[in-house]
């Protein structure tokens, strides 16, 4: 469990940098998924709202919205994740984070490590 990162009850994961917050999919999801073969995200430009959809994971198990942690502006999207969507399996934290999005508002309503593991847990 990555202790830098808030959480969402949607398997989503944040790290908020300043008045920037990096985007990604948890490892449970991924796990859950199994085999990620297209990712669909927004584009550099978009504004998101906290709770909306922002685009999907498709594998080959399932297709599966994403939904924004946070509301804001998004300013970098992870295009490597076009041509290599497997990154998002093999590095969920790391090389297959999704969006940078710079902050509109403060995010409310995310969870702790804590709180997030018992999720994943009961879902199990």
């Amino acid at each position: 469990m990555h202790k830098d990162l808030l959480y969402t009850p949607t398997h989503e994961w944040v790290r908020v940098e300043d008045e920037i917050a990096v985007i990604g999919i948890t490892d449970f999801a991924q796990e859950q998924l199994g085999d990620i073969t297209y990712v669909e995200l927004p584009a550099v430009g978009d504004v998101l709202e906290a709770g909306q959809e922002m685009g999907s994971v498709e594998s080959v198990k399932a297709a599966s919205e994403l939904y924004s942690p946070v509301s804001g502006e998004v300013i970098e999207v992870n295009d490597e994740l076009e041509a290599t969507p497997e990154k998002v399996n093999s590095d969920p934290f790391g090389e297959g984070w999704m969006l940078r999005v710079k902050l509109s508002a403060e995010p409310t309503g995310l969870l702790s490590p804590e709180e997030y593991e018992e999720i994943a847990k009961s879902e199990h």
